[in-house]
């Protein structure tokens, strides 16, 4: 999908990081970042701290800022009463309206960039609507860290509607088939995942999903209602764009697989569980 009326950006890429109680761990995800980026200049970091979060600021205060200064990194940070883990998107939305960047990346203070270059596999993409995906774990269907152009915020006001911003975002990218996998590699160092990082704030996590009775779960028709209404609101304005909008258009109107695409990346079955659940 064309981007016709693409807006400039001082920057390429925004890093959107909430953390939250982590000190090895987010200094190692920075510099993960950092040393296998080809153009630190066009990249630019936006981290949200809780007010309450101690260990994070302290590790802020003396141990990140100052190597950012050091490096000349472009960087905002922003402070926020404690949302929690069941407002994670509200972190990331916010962050998004600091940004000046091309291209948003929803980050991780647990998430390692193992790909050198990973900026130019990005930017290459520049002009293009899409949902970019790194290779993750178990090489999951979804785009685990998206990285969205700026028009997806510019155009709705958010990036994501819910905490599960990987699941929520990528669900709006396969209705609208938009998602393509780049040739990056990120090892995502979860606890489940590797065995790594089992903190309090890990332990602290609130999944709100697999209680559709829930009003507050990832699946209730509440939200379901609302990922469509953002799948129309891209698709006229990608329509507007001059696109080929008649996959998403279908969908809408019942006459196309909505999940066809997240069927053929899903090739470790990960989404069989899940997929069983949905109704025809």
């Amino acid at each position: 999908m064309i981007i016709k009326d693409k807006k400039s950006s001082k920057y390429r890429v925004a890093i959107l990081l909430a953390t939250r109680g982590r000190e090895g761990s987010l200094f190692r995800s920075l510099m993960s970042l950092i040393n296998r980026c080809s153009d630190l200049s066009t990249v630019e970091f936006l981290l949200a701290f809780d007010n309450d979060d101690d260990i994070g600021l302290k590790q802020w205060e003396e141990v990140v800022q100052p190597m950012f200064e050091e490096k000349e990194i472009n960087y905002k940070m922003v402070k926020f009463n404690r949302l929690g883990y069941k407002r994670l998107n509200d972190y990331y939305n916010t962050l998004a309206k600091f940004a000046d960047s091309d291209w948003h990346i929803f980050w991780n203070d647990d998430a390692l960039m193992e790909s050198q270059g990973w900026d130019k596999d990005i930017y290459s993409h520049t002009g293009q609507f899409k949902l970019l995906a790194f290779h993750t774990h178990r090489l999951h269907p979804y785009s685990i860290f998206p990285i969205m152009p700026r028009e997806w915020f510019d155009l709705m006001g958010h990036l994501s509607r819910h905490s599960l911003s990987d699941a929520w975002i990528s669900q709006l990218a396969y209705m609208l088939n938009i998602l393509e996998r780049i040739p990056v590699y990120v090892t995502h160092d979860r606890h489940d995942l590797t065995g790594n990082n089992e903190d309090q704030t890990y332990k602290d996590r609130e999944i709100l999903e697999g209680n559709p009775n829930n009003p507050l779960d990832f699946h209730h028709p509440r939200y379901v209602k609302q990922r469509i209404l953002d799948v129309k609101t891209i698709a006229e304005w990608l329509k507007e764009q001059g696109n080929d909008t008649s996959f998403p258009e279908n969908v809408l109107a019942g006459k196309q697989d909505p999940w066809l695409k997240l069927q053929e990346n899903d090739i470790n079955g990960q989404m069989k569980v899940w997929r069983a659940t949905i109704p025809d």
